[in-house]
């Protein structure tokens, strides 16, 4: 294409779509609000799922062009908590996740896709708004409205690396409370679907709990806040003009991991403008992401009539599977009773919303 694809949002969706451009011959341009990529982080630690597909994730990311010049720490277990404190260990042969760190530093994800983007000769206007694209583009700035949010800590410890995770309606309202560390760091948070009013109370007992079970240690602490947008039919396209990540709502509605549906739905959308074929992405999406929007959406609705017990259900059969990273994949696979649910879901989720805006949450907390 002779002309630059316009892209809105640095972050790994729009970077991620601008690497594609670029390195199949064309030009983009990615524009962000704000004056660095990975300011809306705040060095927390976040997980790279790989447990949605059979093959790994970073294989996933290679293929499309995406090298793993980040820092990374593959983990194959963690300890889990049900509502009443129970515990639970899970282990798999296979990395379930990587451990990343989103923000402006050096060695995050983000800072680590923006160098790749610059190396590529990807155009990026920094503090620059951009609010429409008239002549089409690519819509990938994150969330439009708070769905969830995670409030919690980032600190320093002397604690040994691990995974904590914990469910109870006491701590996240139809979430989860977690603990990670790696490498003399760590981040705390819980992380709710309702009841945001009082996430600062939640944050609190989630401190104590962790304090109480996992000997948490801490020093520098810092607080922070995120949200996320997640919608059970994704807002792919208007015109010419596609969306990725969660600008487009997408991501998995039960435990709310995003980046790896962000970078897979950006290389979609930039490989579909570099074609010269829009519509394809929507192609793209239903083979490769399709699946996994419906069984999080009906993972969630089931999740939600089960309560916190639904959780600790999934906890168990985890805990004690002998590969449980082949079993969370099936968990979102698309089967039958997911087809049957997903309508359900789908007006469940549009009748719970909170419509809440996200600025007016956060300016209120």
């Amino acid at each position: 294409m002779k002309t630059p694809v316009q892209i809105v949002g640095a972050g790994p969706a729009g970077l991620t779509a601008a690497i594609t451009i670029a390195r199949r011959g064309g030009k983009a341009v990615v524009y962000d609000r704000r004056a660095e990529v990975g300011a809306r982080f705040h060095g927390d630690f976040q997980g790279l799922d790989n447990w949605s597909t059979k093959g790994d994730v970073l294989d996933e990311l290679e293929s499309y062009g995406i090298e793993p010049s980040f820092k990374f720490a593959p983990f194959n277990e963690a300890v889990m908590y049900g509502p009443d404190g129970r515990e639970y260990v899970c282990r798999s042969s296979r990395p379930l996740w990587y451990l990343v760190q989103r923000g402006t530093t050096p060695g995050t994800l983000d800072q680590a896709l923006k160098q790749q983007a610059l190396d590529a000769d990807v155009e990026l206007k920094l503090g620059t708004t951009v609010k429409d694209l008239p002549e089409g583009g690519i819509v990938a700035y994150g969330p439009r409205r708070v769905d969830g949010i995670a409030i919690g800590y980032t600190f320093e410890t002397d604690m040994s690396d691990g995974a904590f995770a914990v469910s109870s309606n006491a701590l996240a309202p139809n979430g989860y409370a977690y603990l990670l560390i790696w490498g003399g760091r760590a981040t705390l948070a819980t992380c709710m679907f309702s009841d945001f009013g009082n996430g600062l109370e939640y944050l609190e007992r989630s401190v104590d709990f962790f304090r109480a079970r996992a000997g948490l240690k801490w020093r520098n602490e810092t607080r922070f806040g995120g949200d996320a947008n997640v919608e059970t039919r994704p807002k792919l396209q208007r015109g010419q003009t596609l969306f990725a990540g969660e600008a487009s709502g997408l991501q998995d509605f039960l435990l709310g991991f995003g980046m790896r549906y962000a970078m897979v739905s950006g290389h979609f959308a930039g490989a579909a403008l570099q074609n010269g074929d829009p519509d394809s992405y929507r192609r793209l999406y239903r083979e490769r992401l399709w699946s996994h929007t419906k069984a999080g959406a009906v993972n969630r609705f089931l999740r939600t009539l089960a309560g916190s017990r639904g959780y600790e259900v999934l906890i168990k059969r985890v805990a004690k599977s002998k590969d449980p990273r082949e079993l969370l994949r099936r968990y979102y696979s698309s089967r039958w009773w997911t087809h049957a649910l997903y309508p359900l879901a789908t007006v469940d989720s549009r009748f719970r919303r909170t419509g809440v805006a996200i600025d007016d949450w956060w300016d209120r907390t």
